[in-house]
C-alpha cells in the first residue's frame, strides 16, 4: 500500500460499512483522516470548523459554571474536544452509535481520543442518540431520564440529508418536543448542518423552544480556494438559567 494512503480500518455497522482511511494531501503537505460510511464522507480533519463552533457556540450561550453536556455523534472528535477546553464544564457525555468509532479513538488509531480519554469529565458511550432523544429514560445508561443545560448534535448532514432514514422523525416538531425534555430550563439545544442556513427549520425550532436562530460558519476551503459556509441551529429552552438546575 502507498504511504500516501491508508485504510486504517473497515467495518459493517448497522447502517453500513464505515471505513477510516488516512491519506497525505499533497497540495498542503498535511495527513488527514477521513471516516466513510459506504461511499459518504461523514467527516474529515481538515474541514473542522463549523464541529469546533457547534460546541463553541453552544456553550456561550449558557450562563454559570457547573455545566452537563451532552453531545450526539462522535466523529473524529473535535466538538467534544472544544466542549473539554471550557473551565465551566463539569461533565461530558458523548453518545455514538458506531462502536468502531469509539475503538478508534481508544485505541488510539484518532489524535484526539487520548485528550478525551485522559479528561475525567469525558465519558463515551455506545448507544442511538435518536432512541434517546425519543424515549423516557433518555441518553445515560447509568442515569435514567438525566437532563442537559446543552446538547449538542452532529450526526446527519442536515435536517433533510440523513445518513440513515429512521432519524427522519427527530427533525420533526414532535421529534424536537421529545428532545426537549432532555434539555434542563434555559437550557440549549445546538444542531449541525452542512447546508446554508434554512429558515423553515429555524421557525420549526422556534415551535418548540423559547427562541431559536442559526449562526452561518464560514471557512476557507484550501483545495478550491474559496469560502464555504455551513450553519449551527441553536434553540433555548424556557426557563431561568440552566446551570446546575
Amino acid at each position: 500500500m502507498s504511504a500516501l494512503f491508508a485504510e486504517l480500518d473497515y467495518r459493517p455497522t448497522p447502517i453500513g460499512p464505515i471505513s477510516l482511511r488516512r491519506r497525505r494531501e499533497l497540495k498542503l503537505g498535511v495527513d488527514i483522516f477521513e471516516i466513510k460510511l459506504g461511499e459518504e464522507f461523514l467527516m474529515s480533519s481538515l474541514f473542522t470548523a463549523s464541529e469546533i463552533a457547534l460546541a463553541r457556540l453552544g456553550i456561550a450561550a449558557l450562563a454559570g459554571d457547573d455545566l452537563d453536556i451532552l453531545v450526539g455523534g462522535l466523529g473524529l472528535g473535535y466538538t467534544a474536544c472544544e466542549v473539554l477546553r471550557h473551565d465551566a464544564v463539569a461533565s461530558l457525555l458523548v453518545v455514538e452509535l458506531l462502536e468502531p468509532v469509539i475503538e478508534w479513538h481508544r485505541t488510539g488509531l484518532l489524535p484526539l481520543g487520548a485528550t478525551m480519554e485522559a479528561d475525567p469529565r469525558c465519558r463515551i458511550v455506545n448507544g442511538d442518540f435518536f432512541a434517546g432523544a425519543a424515549g423516557a429514560m433518555g441518553f445515560d445508561p447509568e442515569r435514567a431520564a438525566r437532563r442537559f443545560d446543552a446538547i449538542l448534535l452532529d450526526i446527519d448532514h442536515s435536517p433533510e440529508a440523513l445518513l440513515d432514514e429512521r432519524s427522519t422523525s427527530f427533525y420533526r416538531p414532535e421529534g424536537l418536543a421529545a428532545l426537549a425534555a432532555h434539555v434542563k430550563p434555559g437550557g440549549i439545544f445546538a444542531l449541525w448542518s452542512d447546508a446554508l442556513p434554512d429558515d423553515t427549520f429555524t421557525e420549526r425550532l422556534r415551535a418548540v423552544f423559547q427562541d431559536a436562530w442559526v449562526e452561518p460558519v464560514t471557512f476557507h476551503n484550501p483545495l478550491q480556494d474559496r469560502p464555504f459556509t455551513q450553519s449551527v441551529y441553536l434553540a433555548r429552552k424556557e426557563g431561568g438559567s440552566s446551570a446546575g438546575a
